[in-house]
Protein backbone atom coordinates (compact mmCIF):
# COMPACT_ATOMS: atom_id res chain seq x y z
CA UNK A 1 0.00 0.00 0.00
CA UNK A 2 1.16 3.38 -0.92
CA UNK A 3 1.21 5.78 1.89
CA UNK A 4 1.89 9.89 2.05
CA UNK A 5 2.57 12.20 4.51
CA UNK A 6 1.65 15.64 5.12
CA UNK A 7 4.70 17.02 3.55
CA UNK A 8 6.33 14.92 0.64
CA UNK A 9 4.80 11.57 -0.89
CA UNK A 10 6.56 8.67 0.77
CA UNK A 11 6.49 4.82 1.16
CA UNK A 12 6.58 4.68 5.20
CA UNK A 13 4.27 0.92 6.30
CA UNK A 14 1.17 2.91 6.23
CA UNK A 15 1.66 5.08 8.75
CA UNK A 16 -1.70 7.30 8.78
CA UNK A 17 -0.99 11.20 8.85
CA UNK A 18 -3.47 13.83 9.68
CA UNK A 19 -4.34 16.54 7.43
CA UNK A 20 -6.90 18.53 6.37
CA UNK A 21 -9.15 17.42 3.19
CA UNK A 22 -8.02 20.06 0.85
CA UNK A 23 -4.56 18.54 1.38
CA UNK A 24 -5.41 15.14 1.03
CA UNK A 25 -6.67 16.30 -2.47
CA UNK A 26 -3.21 17.08 -3.75
CA UNK A 27 -1.61 14.07 -1.74
CA UNK A 28 -4.06 11.86 -4.06
CA UNK A 29 -3.19 14.03 -7.58
CA UNK A 30 0.72 13.22 -6.90
CA UNK A 31 -0.09 9.58 -5.99
CA UNK A 32 -1.49 9.37 -8.99
CA UNK A 33 1.01 11.12 -11.24
CA UNK A 34 -0.74 14.13 -12.04
CA UNK A 35 1.82 17.00 -12.33
CA UNK A 36 -0.63 19.33 -14.14
CA UNK A 37 -3.94 21.26 -13.82
CA UNK A 38 -5.88 23.16 -15.35
CA UNK A 39 -8.60 25.36 -13.68
CA UNK A 40 -10.49 28.30 -12.08
CA UNK A 41 -10.44 28.99 -8.41
CA UNK A 42 -13.45 30.32 -6.34
CA UNK A 43 -14.92 30.17 -3.01
CA UNK A 44 -15.96 26.73 -2.67
CA UNK A 45 -12.89 25.64 -3.58
CA UNK A 46 -10.11 27.63 -2.16
CA UNK A 47 -8.95 25.63 0.26
CA UNK A 48 -7.79 22.98 -2.37
CA UNK A 49 -6.58 26.14 -4.07
CA UNK A 50 -4.76 27.23 -0.77
CA UNK A 51 -2.34 24.23 -0.27
CA UNK A 52 -1.95 23.75 -4.00
CA UNK A 53 -0.08 27.12 -3.56
CA UNK A 54 1.95 24.88 -1.11
CA UNK A 55 2.94 22.54 -3.84
CA UNK A 56 3.46 25.07 -6.83
CA UNK A 57 7.03 22.71 -7.36
CA UNK A 58 5.17 19.44 -7.60
CA UNK A 59 2.06 20.49 -9.43
CA UNK A 60 1.51 23.23 -12.03
CA UNK A 61 -1.79 24.66 -12.03
CA UNK A 62 -2.57 26.29 -15.15
CA UNK A 63 -5.29 29.22 -14.93
CA UNK A 64 -7.62 29.11 -18.06
CA UNK A 65 -9.65 32.04 -18.69
CA UNK A 66 -12.94 29.91 -18.46
CA UNK A 67 -13.95 26.74 -17.22
CA UNK A 68 -14.66 24.75 -20.45
CA UNK A 69 -11.45 25.78 -21.48
CA UNK A 70 -9.80 23.77 -18.26
CA UNK A 71 -11.83 21.16 -19.69
CA UNK A 72 -11.03 21.17 -23.31
CA UNK A 73 -6.97 21.79 -22.66
CA UNK A 74 -7.04 18.38 -20.06
CA UNK A 75 -8.62 16.65 -22.99
CA UNK A 76 -5.85 17.74 -25.30
CA UNK A 77 -2.90 16.68 -22.59
CA UNK A 78 -4.58 13.17 -22.09
CA UNK A 79 -5.31 12.98 -25.87
CA UNK A 80 -1.66 13.14 -26.99
CA UNK A 81 0.01 12.13 -23.54
CA UNK A 82 -2.16 8.93 -22.94
CA UNK A 83 -2.51 10.20 -19.50
CA UNK A 84 -5.54 11.38 -17.77
CA UNK A 85 -6.40 14.70 -18.13
CA UNK A 86 -7.43 16.94 -14.65
CA UNK A 87 -9.43 20.00 -14.70
CA UNK A 88 -10.83 21.95 -11.35
CA UNK A 89 -12.91 25.00 -10.68
CA UNK A 90 -15.45 26.32 -7.97
CA UNK A 91 -19.13 25.41 -7.25
CA UNK A 92 -22.12 26.90 -9.40
CA UNK A 93 -21.24 28.55 -12.66
CA UNK A 94 -17.54 27.21 -12.66
CA UNK A 95 -19.07 23.58 -12.45
CA UNK A 96 -21.55 24.14 -14.62
CA UNK A 97 -19.28 25.43 -17.24
CA UNK A 98 -17.47 22.22 -17.12
CA UNK A 99 -20.43 20.06 -18.02
CA UNK A 100 -19.14 21.08 -22.36
CA UNK A 101 -16.36 19.31 -21.87
CA UNK A 102 -17.50 16.44 -19.83
CA UNK A 103 -19.40 15.62 -22.51
CA UNK A 104 -16.92 16.00 -25.06
CA UNK A 105 -15.08 13.84 -23.15
CA UNK A 106 -17.32 11.35 -22.86
CA UNK A 107 -18.52 10.80 -25.96
CA UNK A 108 -14.67 10.95 -27.48
CA UNK A 109 -13.87 8.32 -24.46
CA UNK A 110 -11.32 10.65 -23.04
CA UNK A 111 -9.73 10.01 -19.93
CA UNK A 112 -10.30 13.27 -17.22
CA UNK A 113 -10.79 13.95 -13.90
CA UNK A 114 -12.71 17.03 -12.79
CA UNK A 115 -12.85 18.00 -9.47
CA UNK A 116 -15.33 20.94 -8.25
CA UNK A 117 -15.80 22.65 -4.72
CA UNK A 118 -19.45 22.40 -3.15
CA UNK A 119 -20.81 24.40 -0.38
CA UNK A 120 -20.90 22.96 2.78
CA UNK A 121 -22.64 19.83 4.00
CA UNK A 122 -25.37 21.41 6.17
CA UNK A 123 -26.09 24.02 3.62
CA UNK A 124 -27.01 21.38 0.03
CA UNK A 125 -30.20 21.92 -1.23
CA UNK A 126 -30.85 25.00 0.76
CA UNK A 127 -30.27 27.22 -2.56
CA UNK A 128 -26.96 28.68 -1.21
CA UNK A 129 -24.81 30.88 -2.97
CA UNK A 130 -23.04 29.55 -5.97
CA UNK A 131 -24.86 26.06 -4.99
CA UNK A 132 -25.87 23.78 -8.09
CA UNK A 133 -26.56 20.11 -8.37
CA UNK A 134 -23.16 19.16 -10.55
CA UNK A 135 -23.61 15.60 -9.46
CA UNK A 136 -27.27 15.49 -10.89
CA UNK A 137 -25.93 17.38 -13.99
CA UNK A 138 -23.60 15.88 -14.69
CA UNK A 139 -24.50 12.65 -14.54
CA UNK A 140 -25.55 11.59 -18.34
CA UNK A 141 -21.92 13.27 -19.74
CA UNK A 142 -19.59 11.18 -17.10
CA UNK A 143 -18.36 7.80 -16.73
CA UNK A 144 -18.89 8.42 -12.85
CA UNK A 145 -19.73 10.70 -10.56
CA UNK A 146 -19.71 11.43 -6.57
CA UNK A 147 -20.16 14.31 -3.97
CA UNK A 148 -17.69 14.01 -1.46
CA UNK A 149 -19.00 15.28 2.04
CA UNK A 150 -16.59 13.90 4.67
CA UNK A 151 -13.12 14.47 4.29
CA UNK A 152 -12.57 10.39 5.25
CA UNK A 153 -13.99 9.62 2.20
CA UNK A 154 -11.36 11.32 -0.20
CA UNK A 155 -8.70 9.14 -0.39
CA UNK A 156 -10.79 6.15 -2.00
CA UNK A 157 -13.12 7.77 -4.03
CA UNK A 158 -10.04 9.79 -5.58
CA UNK A 159 -8.44 6.77 -6.41
CA UNK A 160 -11.15 4.90 -7.39
CA UNK A 161 -11.87 8.31 -9.90
CA UNK A 162 -8.42 7.65 -11.89
CA UNK A 163 -8.99 4.01 -12.12
CA UNK A 164 -12.58 4.52 -13.66
CA UNK A 165 -11.13 7.41 -15.83
CA UNK A 166 -8.65 5.52 -17.26
CA UNK A 167 -9.26 1.51 -17.03
CA UNK A 168 -11.13 0.24 -20.23
CA UNK A 169 -13.29 2.43 -22.15
CA UNK A 170 -11.77 5.71 -20.78
CA UNK A 171 -13.99 8.18 -19.94
CA UNK A 172 -14.68 12.01 -17.90
CA UNK A 173 -14.93 11.11 -13.84
CA UNK A 174 -16.40 14.29 -11.58
CA UNK A 175 -15.67 14.52 -8.03
CA UNK A 176 -17.64 17.46 -6.33
CA UNK A 177 -16.19 18.02 -2.53
CA UNK A 178 -18.22 19.88 -0.30
CA UNK A 179 -16.29 23.12 1.83
CA UNK A 180 -16.32 20.98 4.96
CA UNK A 181 -14.67 18.18 3.44
CA UNK A 182 -12.09 20.09 2.44
CA UNK A 183 -11.55 22.34 5.85
CA UNK A 184 -12.25 18.74 8.38
CA UNK A 185 -8.94 16.00 9.03
CA UNK A 186 -8.41 13.34 8.06
CA UNK A 187 -6.03 10.03 8.62
CA UNK A 188 -4.53 10.32 5.82
CA UNK A 189 -3.36 7.00 3.33
CA UNK A 190 -3.54 6.14 -0.42
CA UNK A 191 -3.54 2.70 -1.87
CA UNK A 192 -4.52 3.09 -5.97
CA UNK A 193 -7.54 1.50 -6.60
CA UNK A 194 -7.14 -1.61 -9.26
CA UNK A 195 -10.63 -3.20 -8.68
CA UNK A 196 -14.70 -2.17 -8.19
CA UNK A 197 -17.41 -4.54 -7.63
CA UNK A 198 -19.38 -5.51 -10.40
CA UNK A 199 -17.08 -3.29 -12.68
CA UNK A 200 -15.70 -5.16 -15.61
CA UNK A 201 -13.49 -2.24 -17.86
CA UNK A 202 -11.81 -4.75 -19.91
CA UNK A 203 -14.20 -8.10 -21.02
CA UNK A 204 -11.68 -11.41 -21.55
CA UNK A 205 -11.44 -12.31 -25.20
CA UNK A 206 -13.19 -15.15 -25.99
CA UNK A 207 -11.00 -17.66 -28.51
CA UNK A 208 -14.11 -18.91 -30.19
CA UNK A 209 -15.13 -15.50 -31.17
CA UNK A 210 -11.50 -14.88 -32.31
CA UNK A 211 -11.56 -18.47 -34.52
CA UNK A 212 -14.67 -17.73 -36.21
CA UNK A 213 -13.32 -13.85 -37.42
CA UNK A 214 -10.21 -15.68 -38.77
CA UNK A 215 -12.23 -18.17 -40.52
CA UNK A 216 -14.39 -15.15 -41.93
CA UNK A 217 -11.27 -13.18 -42.79
CA UNK A 218 -9.52 -15.84 -44.87
CA UNK A 219 -12.79 -16.76 -46.78
CA UNK A 220 -13.50 -13.02 -47.86
CA UNK A 221 -12.99 -11.84 -51.16
CA UNK A 222 -13.72 -8.84 -50.82
CA UNK A 223 -12.55 -7.86 -47.01
CA UNK A 224 -12.52 -4.33 -45.41
CA UNK A 225 -11.04 -2.96 -42.27
CA UNK A 226 -12.56 0.49 -40.48
CA UNK A 227 -10.62 1.57 -37.68
CA UNK A 228 -11.69 3.90 -34.84
CA UNK A 229 -10.01 5.47 -31.89
CA UNK A 230 -10.34 2.29 -30.01
CA UNK A 231 -7.13 1.29 -31.47
CA UNK A 232 -5.59 4.48 -30.33
CA UNK A 233 -6.69 4.28 -26.73
CA UNK A 234 -5.97 0.43 -27.05
CA UNK A 235 -2.28 1.29 -28.15
CA UNK A 236 -2.86 -1.47 -30.85
CA UNK A 237 -1.62 0.15 -33.50
CA UNK A 238 1.39 -2.29 -34.68
CA UNK A 239 -1.40 -5.09 -34.39
CA UNK A 240 -3.84 -3.37 -36.64
CA UNK A 241 -0.49 -2.36 -39.42
CA UNK A 242 0.08 -6.87 -38.68
CA UNK A 243 -2.75 -7.70 -39.67
CA UNK A 244 -3.87 -5.71 -42.52
CA UNK A 245 0.01 -6.22 -43.64
CA UNK A 246 -0.73 -9.82 -43.33
CA UNK A 247 -4.21 -10.08 -45.01
CA UNK A 248 -3.91 -7.49 -47.23
CA UNK A 249 -6.73 -5.88 -46.22
CA UNK A 250 -7.93 -2.14 -46.90
CA UNK A 251 -8.14 -0.07 -44.25
CA UNK A 252 -9.98 3.35 -43.68
CA UNK A 253 -10.61 5.37 -40.61
CA UNK A 254 -13.19 7.18 -38.78
CA UNK A 255 -11.84 10.68 -37.69
CA UNK A 256 -11.29 9.81 -34.58
CA UNK A 257 -9.03 7.13 -35.05
CA UNK A 258 -7.18 8.60 -37.74
CA UNK A 259 -3.23 8.60 -37.28
CA UNK A 260 -3.13 5.04 -35.80
CA UNK A 261 -1.47 3.81 -39.06
CA UNK A 262 0.88 6.11 -40.57
CA UNK A 263 -1.50 8.16 -43.46
CA UNK A 264 1.24 7.26 -45.97
CA UNK A 265 0.83 3.45 -45.51
CA UNK A 266 -0.34 2.01 -49.43
CA UNK A 267 -2.98 -0.40 -47.26
CA UNK A 268 -4.56 3.38 -45.87
CA UNK A 269 -7.05 4.22 -48.48
CA UNK A 270 -8.51 6.90 -46.42
CA UNK A 271 -11.37 8.49 -44.16
CA UNK A 272 -14.91 6.86 -44.12
CA UNK A 273 -17.90 9.10 -43.00
CA UNK A 274 -20.02 12.19 -44.24
CA UNK A 275 -16.91 14.01 -45.80
CA UNK A 276 -14.82 11.13 -46.07
CA UNK A 277 -13.07 9.74 -49.43
CA UNK A 278 -15.27 8.47 -52.13
CA UNK A 279 -13.62 4.56 -52.36
CA UNK A 280 -13.79 4.23 -48.53
CA UNK A 281 -17.58 5.03 -48.55
CA UNK A 282 -18.91 3.37 -51.73
CA UNK A 283 -16.96 0.35 -51.07
CA UNK A 284 -18.52 -0.03 -47.83
CA UNK A 285 -21.56 -1.42 -49.72
CA UNK A 286 -19.59 -3.67 -51.67
CA UNK A 287 -17.31 -5.74 -49.63
CA UNK A 288 -17.83 -9.13 -48.51
CA UNK A 289 -16.32 -8.83 -44.75
CA UNK A 290 -16.85 -5.32 -43.00
CA UNK A 291 -14.37 -5.82 -40.13
CA UNK A 292 -15.04 -2.83 -37.35
CA UNK A 293 -12.16 -2.58 -35.15
CA UNK A 294 -13.12 -0.16 -32.04
CA UNK A 295 -14.88 2.32 -33.56
CA UNK A 296 -19.15 2.42 -32.64
CA UNK A 297 -20.44 2.95 -35.80
CA UNK A 298 -21.31 6.59 -35.37
CA UNK A 299 -24.37 7.74 -37.81
CA UNK A 300 -21.96 10.31 -39.40
CA UNK A 301 -19.82 7.34 -40.61
CA UNK A 302 -23.12 4.90 -41.74
CA UNK A 303 -25.09 7.37 -43.29
CA UNK A 304 -28.49 5.65 -43.63
CA UNK A 305 -28.56 2.59 -41.57
CA UNK A 306 -30.90 0.75 -43.90
CA UNK A 307 -28.36 0.25 -46.65
CA UNK A 308 -25.20 0.08 -44.51
CA UNK A 309 -22.92 -3.00 -45.43
CA UNK A 310 -26.38 -5.04 -45.89
CA UNK A 311 -24.37 -7.38 -48.34
CA UNK A 312 -21.20 -7.71 -45.79
CA UNK A 313 -20.73 -10.52 -42.78
CA UNK A 314 -19.76 -7.99 -39.71
CA UNK A 315 -17.23 -8.55 -37.35
CA UNK A 316 -16.81 -6.05 -34.36
CA UNK A 317 -13.60 -5.61 -32.35
CA UNK A 318 -15.27 -3.79 -29.41
CA UNK A 319 -14.29 -3.20 -25.51
CA UNK A 320 -17.11 -1.66 -24.83
CA UNK A 321 -20.09 -4.80 -25.04
CA UNK A 322 -22.68 -1.92 -25.02
CA UNK A 323 -21.35 -1.20 -28.36
CA UNK A 324 -22.57 -4.56 -29.41
CA UNK A 325 -25.65 -4.59 -32.11
CA UNK A 326 -26.22 -0.75 -30.71
CA UNK A 327 -26.74 0.48 -34.06
CA UNK A 328 -25.19 -2.39 -36.74
CA UNK A 329 -25.56 -6.30 -35.96
CA UNK A 330 -22.41 -8.13 -35.62
CA UNK A 331 -22.48 -11.17 -36.92
CA UNK A 332 -19.19 -12.23 -35.09
CA UNK A 333 -18.21 -9.92 -32.23
CA UNK A 334 -14.89 -9.89 -30.60
CA UNK A 335 -14.79 -8.26 -27.06
CA UNK A 336 -11.74 -6.91 -25.88
CA UNK A 337 -8.70 -4.78 -26.00
CA UNK A 338 -7.95 -3.84 -29.47
CA UNK A 339 -4.49 -4.87 -28.75
CA UNK A 340 -5.06 -8.16 -27.01
CA UNK A 341 -7.57 -9.20 -29.67
CA UNK A 342 -5.69 -8.46 -32.37
CA UNK A 343 -2.65 -10.17 -31.07
CA UNK A 344 -4.80 -13.35 -30.68
CA UNK A 345 -6.24 -13.27 -34.26
CA UNK A 346 -3.12 -12.60 -35.87
CA UNK A 347 -1.60 -16.31 -35.43
CA UNK A 348 -5.44 -17.55 -37.21
CA UNK A 349 -5.00 -15.27 -40.32
CA UNK A 350 -3.67 -16.35 -43.97
CA UNK A 351 -1.20 -14.40 -45.71
CA UNK A 352 -3.37 -12.70 -48.64
CA UNK A 353 -3.13 -10.20 -51.27
CA UNK A 354 -6.44 -9.02 -52.71
CA UNK A 355 -5.15 -7.52 -55.65
CA UNK A 356 -8.18 -6.70 -57.61
CA UNK A 357 -9.94 -5.29 -54.54
CA UNK A 358 -7.39 -3.25 -54.00
CA UNK A 359 -7.56 -1.68 -57.64
CA UNK A 360 -11.23 -0.77 -57.13
CA UNK A 361 -10.12 1.89 -54.33
CA UNK A 362 -7.74 2.79 -56.61
CA UNK A 363 -9.99 3.48 -59.11
CA UNK A 364 -12.50 5.34 -56.57
CA UNK A 365 -9.39 7.24 -55.61
CA UNK A 366 -8.47 9.00 -59.16
CA UNK A 367 -12.10 9.81 -59.51
CA UNK A 368 -11.87 11.62 -56.48
CA UNK A 369 -8.85 13.22 -57.07
CA UNK A 370 -9.79 14.33 -60.89
CA UNK A 371 -13.06 15.72 -59.11
CA UNK A 372 -11.80 16.99 -55.60
CA UNK A 373 -8.89 16.73 -54.49
CA UNK A 374 -6.97 18.78 -57.53
CA UNK A 375 -8.86 21.45 -57.05
CA UNK A 376 -8.28 21.41 -53.05
CA UNK A 377 -4.66 21.46 -53.02
CA UNK A 378 -3.37 22.80 -56.09
CA UNK A 379 -6.85 25.49 -57.00
CA UNK A 380 -6.65 27.42 -59.94
CA UNK A 381 -8.89 29.81 -58.62
CA UNK A 382 -7.21 32.88 -57.36
CA UNK A 383 -9.19 32.73 -53.88
CA UNK A 384 -6.94 30.50 -51.47
CA UNK A 385 -8.69 27.36 -50.50
CA UNK A 386 -8.74 25.42 -47.27
CA UNK A 387 -7.02 22.28 -48.97
CA UNK A 388 -4.07 24.09 -50.06
CA UNK A 389 -3.33 25.96 -46.77
CA UNK A 390 -3.31 22.25 -45.09
CA UNK A 391 -1.00 21.03 -47.71
CA UNK A 392 1.15 24.01 -46.90
CA UNK A 393 1.25 23.01 -43.36
CA UNK A 394 2.12 19.48 -43.85
CA UNK A 395 4.95 20.21 -46.15
CA UNK A 396 6.67 22.74 -43.46
CA UNK A 397 6.13 20.54 -40.49
CA UNK A 398 6.96 17.44 -42.66
CA UNK A 399 4.12 15.47 -41.47
CA UNK A 400 5.25 15.03 -38.32
CA UNK A 401 3.12 17.67 -36.34
CA UNK A 402 0.21 16.99 -33.95
CA UNK A 403 -3.22 19.02 -35.80
CA UNK A 404 -5.68 20.28 -33.00
CA UNK A 405 -8.75 21.19 -35.24
CA UNK A 406 -12.10 22.76 -33.82
CA UNK A 407 -15.12 21.83 -35.91
CA UNK A 408 -16.49 22.81 -39.44
CA UNK A 409 -15.73 22.99 -42.55
CA UNK A 410 -12.26 23.52 -41.86
CA UNK A 411 -12.07 20.16 -39.59
CA UNK A 412 -13.16 18.17 -42.25
CA UNK A 413 -10.83 19.32 -44.78
CA UNK A 414 -7.82 19.03 -42.00
CA UNK A 415 -8.42 15.54 -41.81
CA UNK A 416 -9.07 14.68 -45.10
CA UNK A 417 -5.88 16.24 -46.28
CA UNK A 418 -3.47 16.09 -43.18
CA UNK A 419 -0.71 13.92 -42.98
CA UNK A 420 0.57 12.16 -40.52
CA UNK A 421 3.05 9.05 -39.77
CA UNK A 422 2.54 9.16 -36.12
CA UNK A 423 -0.25 8.11 -33.82
CA UNK A 424 -1.98 10.63 -31.29
CA UNK A 425 -1.54 13.07 -33.96
CA UNK A 426 -5.26 14.15 -34.90
CA UNK A 427 -6.79 15.86 -31.80
CA UNK A 428 -10.47 17.15 -32.70
CA UNK A 429 -14.05 16.89 -30.79
CA UNK A 430 -15.41 14.29 -32.57
CA UNK A 431 -18.85 12.76 -31.47
CA UNK A 432 -19.92 16.32 -30.08
CA UNK A 433 -18.90 18.38 -32.54
CA UNK A 434 -17.83 21.16 -30.01
CA UNK A 435 -16.92 24.61 -31.41
CA UNK A 436 -14.52 26.27 -29.64
CA UNK A 437 -12.30 23.14 -28.59
CA UNK A 438 -9.37 23.53 -30.77
CA UNK A 439 -7.47 26.53 -29.13
CA UNK A 440 -7.53 25.46 -25.28
CA UNK A 441 -7.26 21.84 -26.30
CA UNK A 442 -3.55 22.99 -28.39
CA UNK A 443 -2.29 24.69 -25.19
CA UNK A 444 -2.97 20.58 -23.73
CA UNK A 445 -1.90 19.20 -26.94
CA UNK A 446 1.31 21.25 -26.48
CA UNK A 447 1.92 20.36 -23.02
CA UNK A 448 1.32 16.71 -22.85
CA UNK A 449 3.76 16.70 -25.88
CA UNK A 450 6.43 19.49 -25.68
CA UNK A 451 8.46 18.19 -27.90
CA UNK A 452 6.24 17.77 -31.03
CA UNK A 453 4.70 20.69 -32.96
CA UNK A 454 1.39 21.32 -32.40
CA UNK A 455 -1.15 23.51 -34.78
CA UNK A 456 -4.14 24.29 -34.42
CA UNK A 457 -6.61 24.49 -37.14
CA UNK A 458 -9.85 26.69 -36.29
CA UNK A 459 -12.85 28.69 -38.36
CA UNK A 460 -13.75 32.17 -37.58
CA UNK A 461 -16.59 31.29 -35.39
CA UNK A 462 -15.04 28.56 -33.41
CA UNK A 463 -12.24 30.84 -32.91
CA UNK A 464 -14.05 33.28 -31.15
CA UNK A 465 -16.00 30.92 -28.73
CA UNK A 466 -12.87 30.45 -26.41
CA UNK A 467 -10.59 32.97 -28.01
CA UNK A 468 -9.77 34.27 -24.21
CA UNK A 469 -7.38 31.64 -24.27
CA UNK A 470 -5.11 33.51 -25.95
CA UNK A 471 -4.39 34.91 -22.62
CA UNK A 472 -3.03 31.47 -21.30
CA UNK A 473 -0.69 30.87 -24.14
CA UNK A 474 1.01 34.32 -23.71
CA UNK A 475 1.31 33.87 -19.72
CA UNK A 476 2.76 30.99 -20.15
CA UNK A 477 4.67 31.27 -23.50
CA UNK A 478 3.46 27.76 -24.98
CA UNK A 479 4.55 27.55 -28.36
CA UNK A 480 0.77 26.63 -30.17
CA UNK A 481 0.69 27.53 -33.53
CA UNK A 482 -2.73 28.69 -34.29
CA UNK A 483 -3.82 29.02 -38.07
CA UNK A 484 -7.53 30.67 -38.71
CA UNK A 485 -9.10 30.08 -41.61
CA UNK A 486 -11.05 32.75 -42.05
CA UNK A 487 -13.94 32.66 -44.51
CA UNK A 488 -16.04 35.00 -42.81
CA UNK A 489 -18.90 32.85 -42.68
CA UNK A 490 -20.20 29.87 -40.22
CA UNK A 491 -18.70 27.84 -43.04
CA UNK A 492 -20.48 24.68 -42.54
CA UNK A 493 -23.70 25.58 -41.72
CA UNK A 494 -23.59 28.13 -44.94
CA UNK A 495 -22.46 25.28 -46.92
CA UNK A 496 -25.94 23.13 -45.48
CA UNK A 497 -27.68 26.07 -46.46
CA UNK A 498 -26.49 26.41 -49.77
CA UNK A 499 -27.18 22.83 -50.90
CA UNK A 500 -30.54 22.07 -49.06
CA UNK A 501 -32.01 25.41 -48.04
CA UNK A 502 -32.24 27.50 -51.49
CA UNK A 503 -28.96 29.45 -50.28
CA UNK A 504 -30.95 31.37 -47.73
CA UNK A 505 -28.27 32.46 -45.76
CA UNK A 506 -29.97 32.78 -42.03
CA UNK A 507 -27.50 33.84 -39.73
CA UNK A 508 -24.26 32.43 -40.65
CA UNK A 509 -22.48 35.60 -41.98
CA UNK A 510 -19.51 36.60 -39.59
CA UNK A 511 -18.49 40.02 -38.98
CA UNK A 512 -15.04 39.75 -37.69
CA UNK A 513 -12.47 41.78 -35.78
CA UNK A 514 -9.01 42.06 -36.51
CA UNK A 515 -7.61 38.99 -35.68
CA UNK A 516 -3.69 40.13 -35.97
CA UNK A 517 -4.50 42.88 -33.61
CA UNK A 518 -6.23 40.80 -31.29
CA UNK A 519 -3.21 38.43 -31.10
CA UNK A 520 -0.40 41.36 -31.01
CA UNK A 521 -2.57 42.54 -27.56
CA UNK A 522 -1.71 39.24 -26.16
CA UNK A 523 1.69 40.14 -27.46
CA UNK A 524 1.76 36.49 -30.08
CA UNK A 525 3.34 36.76 -33.31
CA UNK A 526 0.76 37.18 -36.16
CA UNK A 527 0.49 37.72 -39.70
CA UNK A 528 -2.27 37.80 -41.97
CA UNK A 529 -2.04 36.14 -45.45
CA UNK A 530 -4.75 36.28 -48.66
CA UNK A 531 -2.88 35.82 -51.07
CA UNK A 532 -1.50 32.27 -52.66
CA UNK A 533 2.37 33.59 -53.31
CA UNK A 534 2.16 34.82 -49.40
CA UNK A 535 1.06 31.51 -48.12
CA UNK A 536 4.50 29.12 -48.23
CA UNK A 537 6.66 31.83 -46.34
CA UNK A 538 3.86 32.49 -44.07
CA UNK A 539 3.28 29.07 -43.01
CA UNK A 540 6.90 28.01 -43.11
CA UNK A 541 7.69 31.22 -41.14
CA UNK A 542 5.24 29.91 -38.28
CA UNK A 543 6.30 26.51 -38.06
CA UNK A 544 10.00 27.83 -38.05
CA UNK A 545 9.16 29.85 -34.83
CA UNK A 546 10.02 28.85 -31.45
CA UNK A 547 7.22 30.82 -29.98
CA UNK A 548 3.55 31.08 -30.07
CA UNK A 549 2.55 32.23 -33.46
CA UNK A 550 -0.78 33.30 -35.13
CA UNK A 551 -1.78 32.90 -38.60
CA UNK A 552 -5.08 33.73 -40.49
CA UNK A 553 -5.62 33.05 -43.72
CA UNK A 554 -8.30 34.44 -45.68
CA UNK A 555 -10.10 31.72 -47.55
CA UNK A 556 -12.91 31.53 -50.08
CA UNK A 557 -16.24 32.75 -48.96
CA UNK A 558 -18.09 29.53 -50.72
CA UNK A 559 -15.28 26.82 -50.83
CA UNK A 560 -17.25 23.80 -49.72
CA UNK A 561 -16.05 20.40 -48.91
CA UNK A 562 -17.09 17.37 -51.05
CA UNK A 563 -17.47 14.37 -50.57
CA UNK A 564 -20.50 14.68 -48.93
CA UNK A 565 -23.00 12.32 -47.80
CA UNK A 566 -26.22 14.12 -47.39
CA UNK A 567 -27.93 13.87 -43.98
CA UNK A 568 -29.69 10.10 -43.46
CA UNK A 569 -28.38 9.38 -47.04
CA UNK A 570 -26.64 6.16 -48.16
CA UNK A 571 -23.10 5.94 -48.30
CA UNK A 572 -23.37 4.84 -51.79
CA UNK A 573 -24.72 8.27 -52.13
CA UNK A 574 -22.17 10.07 -51.64
CA UNK A 575 -21.56 13.35 -54.01
CA UNK A 576 -18.12 14.40 -55.34
CA UNK A 577 -19.57 17.68 -56.53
Amino acid sequence: METLNAQKPTKNNNIAMKITGAEAIIHCLLAEGVDLIYGYPGGAIMPVYDELYKFQDKLTHILTRHEQGATHAAQGYARVSGRVGVAMATSGPGATNLVTGLADAQIDSTPMVCITGQVPRHLLGSDAFQETDIVGISTPVTKWNYQITKASEIPEIMAKAFYIAKSGRPGPVLVDITKNAQFDELDFTYEKCTKVRSYNPVPKPDLESIKAAAELINNAKKPYIVWGQGVILGKAEEELKALIEKAGIPAAWTIMGESAIPTSHPLNVGMVGMHGNYGPNVLTNECDLLLAIGMRFDDRVTGSLDTYAKQANVVHFEIDPAEINKNVKADVAVLGNAKDTLAALLPFVKENSHDAWHKEFDKKYEEEFKTVIENDIHPTKPGLTMGEVIEEINIAAKNKAVIVTDVGQHQMIACRYAKFEQSKSNITSGGLGTMGFALPAAIGAKQGAPEREVVAIIGDGGYQMTIQELGVIFQHQIPVKIVVLNNDHLGMVRQWQELFFDKRYASTVMVNPDFVKIAEGYHIEAKSVSKREDLKSAVEEMISSDKPYFLEVKVEKEDNVFPMIPSGASVSDIRLK
